[in-house]
């Protein structure tokens, strides 16, 4: 008998359970199987009203809560989140398939987007400025702004919630939150927790639907602002939507990623790299390496490298310890990457080396939504593949002349990509960091022992709507160089993932998306 029943999503509005039996639903499944294992609903404009105007109401009464009581609240959810921390991240490897050791290194991360949360009496702090003219002296305060609204993707529902709810409901604001219909069970768990702690009736609350959710956000004058992770094409509609409101925003959408490779590259700092960045989560962040971009001198041999631990990279379900990628997170999604294959080798002048589709799995798994790791290699910057964010297991790979070729493909692209520079020359490092035009910036110079963290660099594109998407985080190795941009460690999971044998690669790093889900 399976540890989870059959999952009834619900909405949690003014702090309670509500349904609307006149709701459409739509089937919940476990990638993993392809099992159906619950409904989520659609909710119609009813329930999207009734978390707006719950929400604006309790505004009122909590952003005059004591600062202390508010975060009575963080501290309780807190140590609540840890006492279940595995039973949350099984559910997310339940209905998102995410493996089991990167679900533990999410809520972890969580978790401590909490604890951060617990340092906002300082950060709202006003200021004091004596004599600004004669007679004159200023004080700055710093005050909550409302109702905000936020939209989760599916590849990191608790992040994301982690994100954005905590820091806004310690600094005075309530939250309206949509989590995806693909991966909603998180906040399902989350919600018996608010009950728990007793949250405030209307401080969150959780409404499941699809984008007419949102779209009665942008013109209601009683929500103060929009937050979105998702898909560049979806940033772009919010930002209208929010624009056409006068509604702050904050919108992160997708990315490309490059991987530049150069002659003097630690080839096993590179492969575990590279095995972490473009088959971590199945590639479906938007972190995920997609296009290794190596000098001719070790074009070839990059190639059997990649080749060779791809090969032994084991798939299959999310709860078994042995696995190191799980599953896509629909079967459309594995339609679609199966489509960007054919679309990249309709388009001539590339190869596919690595054909990961109707893998080898075992007799469970066998109606579940997988793709292994594939790679094409000779992938040209006119070839559709190469500004097309896969979100799949799928790696381009490319041949750059030397380090100018590829600062000038990053800059060429339709994307505004995050990339990483694997090179023992401090020149070729300083040189990327300071001239490679793009979102974030990574540099992993191997001169020293490889960094205990495993080094990555990616981030959120910036977006041509009017409101950008901001920068991700990227992580460095030593020695540490100080980027223009900004540059974060990313830590490594506090779980039990297996890694592929026989190199002794390091364990996932867990998912930073930060923001770049």
């Amino acid at each position: 008998m399976s540890e989870f029943p059959y999952i009834k999503i619900k909405n949690f509005i003014n702090g309670q359970w509500q349904e609307e039996p006149s709701a459409e639903v739509v089937p919940l499944y476990n990638p993993s199987t392809g099992e159906r294992i619950g409904d989520v609903p659609l909710s119609g404009a009813a329930s999207a009203e009734a978390a707006i105007a719950t929400a604006y109401r309790s505004y009122m009464s909590w952003k005059n809560l004591s600062i202390a009581k508010r975060m009575t609240f963080i501290h309780k959810i807190r140590a609540c989140m840890v006492r279940d921390h595995e039973k949350l991240a099984r559910g997310i490897a339940y209905d998102q398939a995410k493996h089991i050791s990167e679900a533990r290194g999410e809520v972890q991360r969580v978790i401590e987007l909490l604890e951060m949360a617990c340092t906002i009496p300082a950060l709202i702090q006003g200021d004091t400025l004596d004599q600004v003219a004669n007679n004159i002296s200023v004080k700055v305060v710093k005050q909550s702004l409302g109702v905000f609204g936020g939209v989760a993707p599916f590849n990191f529902p608790a992040l994301v919630f982690g994100w954005f709810i905590p820091s806004a409901i310690a600094a005075g604001d309530t939250f309206i939150y949509k989590p995806s219909t693909q991966s909603p069970y998180f906040m399902q768990l989350m919600c018996e927790i608010f009950m728990e702690v007793e949250l405030p009736a209307g401080v969150v609350n959780v409404v499941h639907g699809n984008r007419s959710i949102p779209g009665s956000w942008y013109n209601d004058k009683r929500l103060a602002g929009v937050c979105l992770v998702g898909s560049t094409p979806t940033a772009i509609k919010m930002a209208e939507g929010c624009a056409s409101g006068a509604k702050r925003s904050m919108l992160l959408g997708g990315a490309k990623n490059m991987l530049v490779v150069m002659e003097d590259t630690d080839m096993d700092v590179f492969i575990d790299n590279f095995l972490n960045s473009c088959y971590g989560s199945a590639g479906q962040r938007c972190l995920a390496g997609a296009i290794v971009a190596a000098v001719p001198e070790i074009y070839d041999r990059i190639l059997e490298r990649m080749i060779e631990a791809s090969r032994k990279v084991k798939i299959g379900d999310a709860f078994d310890p042995d696995v190191y990628m799980g599953p896509l997170i629909s079967r459309a999604a594995v339609d679609r990457v199966a489509t960007d294959i054919d679309m990249a080798l309709a388009h001539g002048k590339c190869e596919l080396i690595l054909d990961g589709r109707n893998p080898v799995l075992p007799e469970k798994n066998r109606n579940g939504f997988f793709i292994g790791p594939t790679i094409i290699k000779d992938v040209t910057p006119c070839n559709p593949l190469f500004n097309t964010e896969v979100f799949g297991p799928l790696v381009a790979v490319t041949k750059i002349a030397d380090l100018d070729d590829a600062l000038t493909l990053i800059r060429a692209s339709e994307f505004g990509n995050g990339a990483c520079i694997f090179t023992q020359n401090l020149h070729y490092a300083e040189t990327f960091s300071r001239e490679a035009d793009v979102g974030m910036v990574g540099v992993n110079v191997g001169i020293c022992a490889p960094h205990p963290y495993a080094p990555l660099a990616a981030s959120r594109a910036r977006s041509s709507a009017p409101t950008r998407c901001r920068a991700s985080a990227a992580s460095t190795s030593s020695p540490r160089i100080r980027l223009r941009r900004c540059a974060l460690t990313i830590p490594r999971a506090n779980g039990d993932r297996p890694r592929p044998k026989p190199s002794p690669f390091a364990p996932a790093w867990p998912p930073d998306e930060g923001p770049d889900g």
